[in-house]
């Protein structure tokens, strides 16, 4: 068994070492000829930072731009597992595909909006304690105090965990017989929460994980948001009897817009499109804790439906495509960076 693990493990780098030798042969390759070609050739002044970008360019067209064409091609057609090999392409499909998303169920049995009211409510709700926690948390760690230093690293834990360890340890908490939370409030005299199989328990368990693990970046953006006002302003509104209350309200928040616009609407696509949690907290598969991105990730790798499946993408696209612009419009809160 050692054997066949080292083996493997050979093979493995192997393969590793000849895709980046392929690479690295390939930029070269690629340098050289945009080299010859715009100084030699063309006589650009701008040969080094086309021979800068070039790499750059390439990597992002080939990682992004391609398969972002690729899924919008496979929404235009008819593509599973039955017609895997040879799929039908037209704007025929296309509209069968779109209208099926609205129409059909996305899981076993639940529609679409179902689904998405499930999934406005899960990232309301964390959202909501997201920012709330992570003001109220930044507010107070932007205090002169002791040991402030090790207080913010210990607040950067949660974040900086990877969230597939956190989210199986959290699992694990919420088991029935043997979690802290249930022997905790088996000793305090509460029956066992079953977590896992009922569908509000279950949904709880998804929002306080996410919590959890949400709070620390708002709390850190917002510091340093915090940090950037100056104290003159709280002196001077101090000396014109403001209280804390006002202060917060009348400079504070006007003046945290430029930041908090962009981390609330990071916070909101994160957690909208938050597959860890839902997945792995979700462990007996109840399609009333699944939320948009976990059904599309069941109707394309446990139903195989790719054509049905990348239209349901596109379609979750556009939801945050158009909630982020209306937000920014209506908020107006990015004026204070673009003016």
């Amino acid at each position: 068994m050692g054997g066949l693990t080292l083996e493997a493990i050979t093979r493995s780098l192997s393969q590793v070492g000849t895709t980046v030798l392929l690479i690295l042969v390939a930029s070269v390759v690629v340098e050289l000829f945009l080299y010859f070609l715009l100084s030699k050739v063309l006589q650009s002044r701008y040969t080094l930072p086309f021979m800068l970008v070039a790499p750059a360019a390439i990597g992002l067209a080939l990682l992004v731009v391609y398969p972002i064409g690729f899924e919008v091609a496979l929404a235009f057609s008819n593509m599973s597992l039955k017609h895997f090999r040879d799929p039908t392409f037209g704007l025929a499909q296309g509209w069968n595909n779109f209208r099926n998303v609205f129409t059909q169920p996305v899981l076993k049995q639940v529609g679409f909006f179902p689904v998405f009211s499930h999934t406005v409510l899960w990232t309301t709700i964390n959202l909501a304690f997201h920012v709330a926690s992570g003001m109220g948390l930044a507010l107070l760690l932007n205090r002169p105090m002791r040991l402030r230093g090790l207080y913010r690293t210990l607040l950067v834990f949660p974040w900086a965990i990877p969230q597939v360890i956190a989210c199986l340890a959290w699992r694990g908490e919420f088991h029935y017989e043997y979690g802290f939370v249930n022997v905790m409030l088996t000793r305090l005299g509460p029956e066992p929460i079953k977590w896992m199989s009922t569908p509000f328990w279950n949904f709880t368990a998804m929002c306080i994980t996410n919590i959890w693990l949400g709070i620390p970046f708002m709390a850190v953006i917002f510091l340093g948001g915090l940090q950037s006002i100056p104290r003159d302003m709280y002196e001077a509104a101090e000396m014109d009897g403001a209280s804390a209350w006002q202060q917060f309200r009348k400079i504070t928040l006007p003046l945290m817009k430029p930041v908090m616009t962009p981390a609330i609407i990071l916070g909101t696509i994160w957690t909208f499109n938050n597959f860890n949690v839902p997945y792995f907290i979700n462990q007996n598969e109840l399609e009333s804790s699944d939320i948009l991105v976990t059904a599309l990730f069941r109707a394309a790798f446990e139903y195989n439906r790719y054509g049905f499946s990348a239209a349901f993408a596109i379609v979750i696209f556009a939801i945050l495509f158009i909630f982020a612009v209306l937000y920014i419009r209506t908020i107006g809160g990015m004026k204070g960076v673009y003016e």
